[in-house]
């Protein structure tokens, strides 16, 4: 079994990582740390929680010392490691600084949501590594706060996800500016048809990396199925909390209104959580977090975008509340626990009309999920027929057009809604 030592890294990172108690590297890390230190682009293709955040920084940030040593003085961008989420960029961020601590690399994160003064001034003091989203990114450009004629190195995460949220017109430009001469590394969870093509636009003769199947779940991860109705829920997730080993646990839910609804529900049995979502202000969402890593709080209730970057270590538990329509956000959400080869343990809430989604997603990762027969709520209720379910659909946009409606008289009346009740 390869360890890190026998990956060619310098001594600052070789200490650094052993400060982390990392030994053995990951089969992505494996693979991808060499092919990166010979200067090679790469395209990997990656489930989460394989390690894939250490697997390109550790080597750039050897390549990028090594050129601080051959060329010192003031500090420019030499490595740009672009990302979706703000969440992920910061947790990016925290993994270089950790990994680079013995090093004299200056790096920095920058995102939307808050004031770009701080991370404007940072830029100007100098920094060798940059991690970004790419809204501010390019307005950062765009204002002559930031110049990336210096990158030698960069990166695009989580690709697809990028796709997925409209960024790749941001992607187009910013590629427009990057410089010709550079190595580039290109990682996504999938490998759709538009991601490859997208790919074929940064890399050059690539070394293609895929260390699990696509859409596959960690072995490591147990993962455990109740078949409940929609009213039973609550009750049920109460049930399961009584089991004290189960002592942290990132929840997810559908809707930013159901994770507000679910985190008070839980705090009125004297079960400590808070929220994260679209609707809460970065300084609340990273208090939330640090909170959550601190073992202050018991569940941290999210919704798919804001946990898309959460980086827990150690992280056993994750409980989806609500099934995901989509089977490859299953796969993103469980990856939370059970991360770099560790154990952890998913536990998934089904109601009737999330059946159909549960048999989508085991045809996705190819494994029957385990029921739980010892179940207190079962479920009783069947799916809605088609006619039931039009009329319910129905029903629910009517609720909706009524809604916006009220909100915009109100807004004609001087008083309008919190957006925290869309």
């Amino acid at each position: 079994m390869t360890k890190f030592e026998e990956l060619n890294l310098i001594e600052p990172i070789l200490k650094a990582l052993k400060d982390k108690e990392y030994s053995i590297p990951t089969p992505i890390q494996a693979k991808a740390i060499p092919l990166i230190l010979s200067n090679n682009d790469v395209l990997g293709c990656a489930q989460t929680g394989t390690g894939k955040t250490a697997a390109f920084a550790i080597p750039i940030i050897q390549n990028v010392h090594n050129v601080l040593e051959k060329q010192p003085g003031r500090a420019r961008i030499q490595a740009l490691i672009v990302t979706p989420t703000r969440e992920l960029a910061i947790q990016i961020d925290e993994n270089i600084r950790e990994y680079s601590k013995y090093t004299d690399i200056q790096h920095t994160v920058i995102f939307g949501g808050v004031k770009q003064n701080p991370q404007a001034n940072k830029l100007r003091a100098g920094v060798h590594i940059l991690v970004a989203t790419p809204g501010r990114l390019l307005d950062l450009i765009s204002q002559n706060i930031i110049k990336l004629d210096s990158v030698k190195y960069f990166v695009l995460d989580e690709a697809d996800r990028m796709l997925d949220m409209g960024f790749i017109h941001d992607i187009k430009r910013l590629l427009a500016i990057l410089p010709v001469r550079r190595q580039s590394l290109f990682f996504s969870a999938t490998m759709p048809a538009n991601i490859l093509e997208l790919s074929k636009t940064i890399l050059k003769n690539p070394k293609r990396i895929e260390v699990a199947p696509v859409s596959s779940t960690a072995e490591t991860i147990k993962q455990y199925l109740y078949y409940t109705n929609k009213s039973n829920k609550g009750d049920l997730l109460l049930h399961i909390l009584k089991n004290k080993e189960i002592d942290q646990v990132l929840l997810f839910s559908r809707t930013k209104h159901g994770a507000d609804r679910i985190m008070k529900n839980l705090k009125k049995e004297d079960i400590s959580a808070l929220a994260i979502h679209g609707d809460k202000s970065q300084s609340q969402r990273q208090k939330a977090l640090g909170q959550f890593k601190e073992g202050k709080i018991r569940v941290l209730v999210a919704t798919d975008i804001a946990a898309r970057g959460i980086d827990i270590d150690k992280l056993k538990y994750v409980i989806n509340f609500d099934i995901p329509n989509e089977s490859e956000s299953y796969v993103h959400r469980i990856g939370r626990s059970g991360r770099a080869g560790g154990e952890g343990t998913a536990i998934s809430l089904c109601e009737p009309e999330e059946n159909d989604f549960v048999r989508d997603i085991e045809k996705l990762i190819n494994l029957k999920i385990e029921v739980i027969k010892e179940n207190p709520y079962p479920q009783t209720e069947k799916p809605m027929n088609s006619a039931q379910r039009k009329n319910f659909e129905k029903e629910k946009n009517q609720k909706k057009q009524d809604f916006f409606a009220a909100r915009k008289k109100q807004e004609r009346g001087g008083n309008t809604f919190s957006r925290n009740r869309r």
